[in-house]
């Protein structure tokens, strides 16, 4: 589990690099990587790997949220990088190479796989923006 950890914090943080975030966000796109990476990890063996991987991104999404607010930077920096664990870059590749394969049928039940969750992975995003939302109706009463 360690090396997961480490591992997810990596990825994050050099994703951070990569997508150009200011240095002192880096540790904490890390944070939020490696603490969406844990989500998922301990859910996925108990849920299915679609509703796992929403819950990551919507812990990803609102500590992100909470992060943006705290340190005044914009919500994309963490997010971004945040999500990077949870993609299905294996999957997808998987896929690719099976359709060059000539496998189609596992091909297409991968690349199906995939864009699940993507698309999991989008909802999340999005129920995380709309909690924030309705955080923010409350606090105005």
């Amino acid at each position: 589990m360690l090396e997961q950890l480490v591992t997810s914090f990596i990825a994050s943080a050099a994703f951070g690099i990569l997508f150009r975030a200011p240095r002192r966000s880096l540790a904490l796109c890390g944070f939020v990587g490696m603490l969406g990476w844990v989500v998922y990890f301990y859910t996925v063996d108990r849920w299915d790997t679609l509703l796992a991987t929403f819950a990551a991104t919507l812990v990803i999404g609102v500590l992100s949220q909470a992060i943006a607010r705290w340190y005044k930077m914009p919500v994309i920096i963490f997010s971004v990088a945040g999500m990077i664990p949870l993609v299905p870059g294996g999957i997808a590749y998987d896929a690719m190479r099976s359709f060059v394969e000539h496998e189609y049928a596992g091909a297409a039940e991968l690349a199906a796989q995939a864009l699940m969750i993507s698309g999991s992975i989008a909802v999340g995003l999005i129920a995380s923006e709309v909690f924030n939302q309705m955080l923010k109706q409350v606090k105005k009463f």
